[in-house]
């Protein structure tokens, strides 16, 4: 199994679950709603019937009534040996969907392009007989772009050589490239839940099996469970987005930081970081970026001009130690052949103006979300609206596992939206929400107005079960 729960965490996760008779089913509800939160990740080993009814001052035969309607509706499997474990969960996410004209497309969560970039295109395709005059493409990036990106780690406080930068086409690009070198098939990675939905199939395309480490907007990383997740399964490595974490908005702690380096470095893993939304700060103010201390060959570094910059621009690069970076030029043909060197020829010029860039995407990012923020206050007041720093989204609680029933009828009033479950590792989180604040402040109370307006037709056209009941959920 991936890890273990205790009975006393068990019973601080449930908190007041006693809201209904019989008890038991009140339990049987409360261990749901942690599974389907992801707060209970799937294949996490429960506590034993007798020391859980002691946690919770109930009788044994609750708990085990518990347990058994789990069984019946496959949250929880009861093995022999091994005690009872959470399922994986089915998932019900409703696919991505076409914008046609007048709708408003948060499905990807990018801002529009930095305004100065026409003119930085217009620039470089003005030396277009210099480039012209090279390969066209190159497997590793050209020294100029390179030497740029490690100025930028090494003032971060990362210090880092050319030699220690490969450029790939995206961020995700990279992380394909990475699986596909540190992962066999069978090999476990940590990822945590919810993630960055590409990555996860990246991951499982190079043969990775996931295992999963909650992460919520109020309570950042579970380090019980990731320093349980990284001792029992020994993961060959692990995915983490450290700062404005897509889609909660989370940053991690220092104490974090240090203590999932700290873990993986017990465990022999490679940390993978994805940094493509580290410089999105709104109101955080500057960190260091963590993980400084790790032994060479643990940590690798992914950072794109994507979120930055602009969606279209696709260029982005690994950070790493020689020895790896050599490793990824040589698998790199069988992925493609290189960057094009227009594309590098301007993310170098860019680089030159970041500080300007991140500014400028800054005050962008807090209209957008202060716009959406105050009308979702305004509009659904119930829902839990999380305060987050920067980034590029709100992981919002909705109180009712009715996600995916949102998203629908919000495609049938122009606004399109990811569900919940596209988030996960292995179902749940139907009762969240995603909503990126990258459009303009007026889009943003326009989205807002339409959540407002359709949120109490998806509460009134659902089961009653489904919004006061969580036990019906499967």
């Amino acid at each position: 199994m991936d890890s273990r729960m205790s009975a006393r965490a068990l019973a601080q996760s449930l908190g007041g679950w006693r809201t209904r008779e019989p008890a038991y089913e009140a339990l049987a509800d409360g261990i749901r709603l942690l599974c389907l939160d992801n707060r209970l990740a799937p294949r996490t080993t429960l506590p034993a019937e007798r020391e859980l009814a002691g946690a919770l001052q109930v009788s044994r035969s609750t708990v085990a009534a518990a347990y058994r309607s789990l069984r019946e509706t496959a949250h929880i499997a009861s093995l022999r040996g091994s005690g009872s474990v959470t399922l994986p969960l089915r998932r019900r996410d409703p696919g991505r969907f076409e914008a046609m004209d007048g709708m408003i497309d948060l499905q990807q969560a990018s801002p529009p392009a930095w305004p100065g970039l026409a003119g930085i295109m217009s620039e470089t395709a003005a030396n277009a007989s210099a480039l012209v005059s090279r390969v066209g493409y190159d497997v590793l990036g050209r020294i100029e772009l390179r030497e740029a990106i490690a100025r930028r780690y090494t003032e971060r406080g990362v210090p880092t050589h050319p030699d220690e930068v490969l450029v790939t086409t995206g961020a995700q690009s990279a992380i394909h490239l990475v699986s596909s070198v540190l992962i066999g098939r069978g090999d476990r990675v940590l990822v945590e839940t919810p993630t960055y939905p590409h990555a996860a199939d990246a991951l499982r395309r190079a043969g990775a099996r996931l295992v999963g480490v909650p992460v919520t907007t109020d309570d950042g990383w579970d380090v019980d469970r990731a320093e349980q997740a990284f001792a029992r399964t020994l993961p060959v490595m692990a995915y983490l987005m450290p700062d404005f974490q897509n889609p909660t908005g989370r940053s991690m702690t220092a104490h974090e930081r240090q203590a999932l380096l700290a873990a993986g470095e017990r465990s022999g893993s490679v940390l993978v970081l994805d940094e493509t939304t580290a410089d999105l700060d709104i109101d955080r103010g500057g960190l260091a970026p963590g993980f400084e201390s790790a032994e060479p060959g643990t940590v690798v570094r992914i950072g794109s001009l994507g979120k930055t910059v602009w969606g279209g621009l696709r260029l982005g690069w690994v950070r790493a130690d020689g020895e790896l970076i050599g490793r990824l030029v040589a698998a790199r043909p069988a992925h493609d052949l290189g960057t094009p060197e227009f594309e590098q020829a301007i993310a170098t010029r860019l680089l030159a103006h970041f500080d300007e860039i991140v500014l400028q995407r800054s005050q962008l990012l807090r209209a957008g979300r202060d716009a959406l923020v105050d009308t979702l206050r305004s509009v659904v007041p119930s829902w839990d609206i999380p305060v987050v720093h920067g980034g590029v989204s709100l992981w919002i609680e909705l109180g009712s596992p009715l996600s995916s029933a949102l998203v629908m009828e919000a495609r049938s009033h122009g606004l399109l939206l990811s569900a919940g479950p596209r988030f996960s590792v292995e179902g749940g989180h139907e009762r969240h929400l995603r909503v990126p604040f990258t459009a303009p402040p007026e889009e943003m109370v326009r989205a807002a107005s339409v959540l407002g307006e359709v949120w109490a037709s998806v509460q009134a056209g659902a089961p009653s079960a489904l919004v006061e009941r969580v036990g019906s959920v499967i």
